[in-house]
């Protein structure tokens, strides 16, 4: 989703135009099971497991990283994760990972975004993922008199949240086409959707300290999408769980953190120096650099 350009907020220290984010760590009450899941279901790969831990992908870098901790369960009402977002190189991938959905019978929900196509779905314990393809062709995404407002690329309007014409993606695919096949290589977390207990203090955290450029805000939408290097959004934020939401107790299942992967050292430490000079607690990990929003959703900074 994208705003005008002239929409676009940016600061005088705006982040690194090649940062994205990485990979996604979850908590989970069964290793097993979301094992199963994401291997069978969306295709990833097993890339390693040490005890009650895993990381899957596409057969680079880590995409998921999965702890298994006792006695989880879901809470609702809460920040944390709304979905993370799988980005497929192209159409012709993204319909044979529908189409595998479908023939396990799984619910999910196609979506047209217009300058996306998309899917959603949650995991077996309610964590929301979206599978989509950029299909910016189509039209954009904009912000207009406070809203989100989507035109087609005829200059037609559109809910930006049409049910997604199937057949239509279901036409890239070919009649040998296997769909027990792992993930393309080039799938990659393409942007994390989190909830949050007020958008404008996220965006002050992510914009104005972090440093993403703001594509879109919208408080009668109650959401906010800011990004790196004119890109729709890598970063959703939402209050839909209500003004003030809490963040779920240590039993939850759900978000752990989710890293933004930084082009090089110089890079991460600007943004360092602004986490310490605005006296926003840090804790340096096996990961990278752990931060928490104002939320207390967790956000790890490291080089790539």
């Amino acid at each position: 989703m994208s705003a005008l350009p002239g929409s676009i907020t940016k600061n005088e220290f705006s982040i690194h135009p090649s940062t994205k984010p990485g990979h996604v760590s979850l908590r989970v009450a069964s290793l097993e099971n979301q094992l199963a899941f994401y291997q069978q279901m969306l295709g990833f790969k097993l890339h390693w497991r040490e005890g009650n831990k895993a990381g899957l992908g596409a057969g680079g870098p880590d995409l998921l990283l999965l702890t298994e901790e006792p006695d989880l369960k879901k809470y609702r009402r809460v920040t944390g994760l709304y979905h993370f977002a799988v980005l497929f190189p192209n159409r012709r991938e993204l319909a044979i990972a529908v189409a595998r959905l479908f023939a396990f019978k799984y619910r999910n929900h196609p979506t047209d975004h217009i300058m996306t196509k998309t899917t959603y779905l949650d995991d077996p314990e309610g964590n929301g993922i979206e599978l989509y393809a950029e299909s910016p062709e189509d039209g954009i995404f904009t912000i207009e008199n406070n809203d989100f407002v989507t035109r087609r690329a005829d200059g037609t309007l559109s809910d930006g949240r049409e049910p997604l014409d199937v057949d239509a993606l279901f036409s890239h695919l070919k009649a040998d086409d296997k769909l027990d096949v792992p993930v393309p290589p080039e799938t990659r977390v393409g942007h994390v959707h989190l909830h949050v207990r007020n958008v404008q203090e996220a965006v002050d955290f992510y914009h104005g300290v972090i440093g993403f450029d703001v594509m879109g805000l919208s408080s009668t939408f109650q959401a906010a999408f800011i990004s790196a290097g004119g890109y729709h959004h890598h970063l959703g934020l939402n209050a839909w769980q209500g003004e003030g939401a809490p963040p779920p107790p240590a039993d939850a299942v759900g978000l752990r953190h989710f890293t933004i992967d930084f082009a090089n050292q110089e890079a991460l430490n600007e943004v360092i120096k602004r986490i310490d000079d605005a006296g926003i607690p840090s804790n340096k990990t096996d990961d990278g650099l752990l931060v928490y929003d104002p939320s207390q959703n967790g956000v790890v900074l490291r080089t790539i």
